[in-house]
């Protein structure tokens, strides 16, 4: 069921992003996949392994990791709550990362014009890297690949939520376990 998952979520993603910061090489491999100039007004990953560090930060920080796209309704309907998080972290030790999902060609386009209208205040990351089957694990091993889903985590206390916030008090009530 989780490869079925997988396959229909890498069939809707075949089209993600361009990406971001790589060491510079001479690997023709990695000159290949090197990116473009950003452009964007936020960070663009082609492969989940330079972003992979961001799961994992052992501090005393609280991260809220949102996995969305703008063409998942139930992802753009809980937007709300997370840039209303945002407020109710402020000065705390906490994150707020919207980790968008969206098709590689939507992005230049679609995927800014979304950030830029809605004017997020919760930082933006794009990950087009669509082999799933590669890295979700890697995020949480209950996944079964749909969106909207979300990581909260802090050291080693983790929790992992695969549905739609009903309700900004439900978000909230699952980062005040962590503090």
């Amino acid at each position: 069921m989780k490869k079925w998952l997988l396959c229909a979520l890498a069939g809707l993603s075949w089209m993600l992003v361009a990406c971001q910061s790589s060491p510079e090489t001479t690997d023709e491999s990695e000159v290949a996949n090197r990116p473009a100039p950003q452009t964007m007004p936020f960070a663009v990953y082609d492969n989940f392994s330079a972003l992979e560090h961001v799961f994992h930060y052992n501090n005393d920080t609280t991260y809220i990791i949102n996995f969305w796209a703008t063409w998942c309704k139930p992802c753009v309907e809980e937007m709300p709550y997370f840039e209303r998080l945002i407020q109710q972290v402020q000065g705390k030790k906490a994150r707020v990362i919207l980790l968008s999902l969206d098709f590689k060609k939507d992005v230049p386009g679609k995927l800014t014009r979304f950030v830029e209208q809605r004017r997020l205040e919760s930082q933006v990351i794009a990950l087009t890297d669509h082999r799933y089957d590669t890295w979700i694990d890697k995020v949480d091993p209950s996944w079964g690949g749909s969106i909207p889903a979300t990581l909260i985590y802090k050291g080693q206390n983790r929790k992992f939520v695969e549905q739609q916030f009903a309700s900004f008090e439900e978000l909230e009530a699952l980062v005040k376990a962590f503090e």
